[in-house]
């Protein structure tokens, strides 16, 4: 269990949200934001939104998936028309309805035909939410025909590592990016993750 406060949990998903508003989506000028409904998700996703819109003067939208609503939220994001979609499923709701809920917007926007460039979470990925999701050939052959990249952490040396990913022959990842966090982001990602803080000094 998390041994920070949920105010820190808060803070540390809005330094989340800031780089991958600044760094992550910067290419980009028109993106839709994807979140459960929850406290922790939302505030990694307002985060991304406001530094991408500062950053970058691009337009963004913020769309909540509930179970039930997946084909609805689809919808919406087909008649948004997006260069990217952000999808944020992880903390604050528990994994295994994350997993479900994740799987069924995927197959709806494969369903829906829906062409952007994917960006995932690392909660769910390291949960195995997008593993369960590929057994499902509809969503495999769908991602195999998207820029889906995936952001995580190295921990021990404070970096925010970008990946793409490629659904030919399973999953595999290719690092593209490092970007330096702050000392600040990089000892709550350990306190929360880890309980530990780092030794590394930040310049």
């Amino acid at each position: 269990m998390a041994k920070t406060t949920f105010a820190e949990e808060v803070y540390l998903h809005a330094l989340t949200g800031r780089l991958v508003g600044e760094d992550l989506l910067a290419s980009y000028n028109k993106v839709a934001v994807v979140s459960m409904k929850n406290i922790i998700c939302c505030s990694t996703a307002t985060a991304a939104e406001s530094a991408f819109i500062s950053q970058t003067g691009g337009k963004a939208w913020h769309f909540i998936v509930e179970k039930g609503n997946e084909k609805e939220v689809a919808e919406q994001l087909k008649e948004y028309d997006g260069d990217a979609i952000l999808l944020l499923f992880g903390g604050g709701t528990p994994i295994e309805e994350a997993k479900e809920l994740f799987s069924n917007l995927l197959e709806e926007m494969a369903l829906h035909e829906i062409v952007a460039d994917i960006i995932i979470h690392v909660r769910i990925f390291a949960a195995g939410g997008l593993d369960e999701a590929i057994k499902n050939e509809k969503i495999k052959e769908y991602l195999k025909e998207r820029n889906v990249y995936l952001y995580t952490f190295d921990l021990d040396n404070g970096l925010m590592l970008v990946h793409e990913m490629e659904f030919n022959d399973g999953m595999k990842l290719h690092r593209i990016a490092e970007l330096p966090i702050t000392c600040e982001h990089a000892n709550l990602l350990n306190k929360s993750l880890r309980d530990k803080k780092i030794a590394w000094v930040e310049t």
